[in-house]
């Protein structure tokens, strides 16, 4: 039996996706964050050292980090090539999108915006009065010299693959679309959001509308991706 360690909110959904997508069965362990701190809670170390989530266990693997569970379900359970292109040839162009933008979302997509999110933490942190003004400037400016147009850089650069074509690796939907699925909702939910983003905006509609994202919602939770003003 496959099992999820899912917290909740959180990146994991994407697994859950990924195993809707291809119909495997799995068992699924939920964990809520801290109230206070958002944090995974200490049990999750139980399950890998890092005590990060999503941890998948599929017999005697243990997979951690949600594109190489992603590219694992793939080489193994995806026969069909339902949502991964053949391996072969390497150098195909569907092949290659897909390697670019499976690895793209959490190594260049993710650290802006997951930037956002601790500026916007010490922007609204609970300090003294006499500190906050000092915190806040800290934040406008590190928001407004590298945060602000590194986040406009990689979002630019995602409408103008998704104005090219209708998915990162091209024409169908693949297990890139899931992972990258991420960093846009996030993006969604701060920074200024995607109102000149048209492209990216139609991209969350259309895999909202899919019956396994539905399914994996239902099970795993409403993703609120990096909720926290």
């Amino acid at each position: 039996m496959r099992i999820v360690h899912h917290l909740e909110n959180s990146r994991s959904l994407r697994v859950l996706w990924m195993l809707e997508e291809l119909g495997l069965d799995y068992e699924l362990r939920r964990y809520p964050r801290d109230p206070r701190t958002l944090l995974a809670p200490p049990a999750l170390r139980q399950v890998h050292p890092l005590g990060k989530s999503p941890v998948l266990q599929d017999g005697e693997q243990v997979l951690a980090e949600s594109g190489a569970i992603l590219d694992y379900l793939a080489d193994r359970y995806d026969t069909q090539r339902q949502v991964s292109p053949s391996p072969i040839p390497a150098e195909g162009a569907e092949r290659m999108a897909y390697r670019y933008w499976l690895h793209y979302a959490e190594g260049s997509a993710m650290p802006p915006l997951l930037l956002t999110l601790v500026m916007s933490r010490i922007r609204n942190a609970p300090v003294p009065f006499f500190v906050r003004p000092i915190a806040r400037s800290i934040a406008d400016k590190a928001e407004k010299i590298f945060v602000g147009p590194q986040r406009r850089l990689h979002l630019d650069w995602m409408e103008r693959r998704l104005a090219e074509s209708p998915w990162f690796a091209g024409e169908r939907f693949t297990a890139a679309d899931i992972q990258m699925s991420f960093p846009i909702q996030a993006a969604a939910a701060r920074g200024g959001g995607l109102d000149d983003k048209p492209a990216l905006r139609a991209f969350l509609q259309r895999i909202g509308e899919r019956p396994a994202y539905q399914r994996a919602e239902a099970h795993g939770g409403s993703l609120q991706a990096l909720r926290g003003d």
